[in-house]
């Protein structure tokens, strides 16, 4: 297979998948082939797509590569997708930031910082399963503590945690400069 034939296979294997994919995974898929192949591949589609012009672009989100549209079209496709777009509470969104900062993390901690009852919110987010349960926590009671998952990463479009803007970044755009400062929780 030449280099060309395996990059519209790799474009391929991209377009129809639902979730990102990994460099491992397309290596499982096309065990025939070198990884180094499958990343240049990879890396190819990644320079032709990200040019300027295309409504779509190959994105590296949540460890893999998917195939996403243009922030700038995004009112002409609430136009063909409205009544779908996911919507989130204010509470909802308070929570998983939260847990996407502070995980691993238990409800009670949750609440703590929150001030108010979590458990519905947190059953609404584990139904959409941004969040998961990762374990119990070693303390009496063994509380459940939760993390973020991949699909996560892909709602909000990131590559990983380390993409979420920091506390300065967050000021920065809010304009604001005394936000709460850190509450005391074990940071054990």
């Amino acid at each position: 297979m030449t280099a060309a034939s395996l990059k519209s296979v790799v474009e391929s294997l991209l377009f129809v998948s639902e979730a990102p994919l990994t460099i491992d995974r397309l290596s499982a898929i096309l065990e025939e082939h070198e990884r180094s192949d499958i990343r240049k591949a990879v890396e190819d589609l990644q320079d032709e797509y990200n040019g300027a012009g295309r409504g779509v672009f190959l994105a590296e989100v949540a460890g893999g590569y998917q195939f996403r549209t243009r922030p700038e079209n995004a009112d002409y496709l609430r136009r063909l997708t409205r009544g779908k777009i996911a919507k989130f509470s204010q509470s909802s969104l308070e929570t998983l930031a939260i847990i996407a900062y502070r995980q691993p993390i238990t409800r009670a901690e949750i609440e703590y910082l929150r001030g108010v009852d979590s458990g519905g919110v947190v059953k609404n987010l584990l139904d959409k399963k941004l969040i998961r349960i990762l374990g119990k926590k070693d303390i009496p009671g063994k509380p459940l503590i939760y993390g973020t998952t991949r699909d996560f990463l892909e709602v909000f479009n990131l590559k990983d945690l380390a993409s979420l803007p920091t506390l300065k970044e967050i000021q920065e755009l809010t304009g604001e400069d005394d936000l709460q400062c850190p509450l005391p929780l074990d940071e054990a």
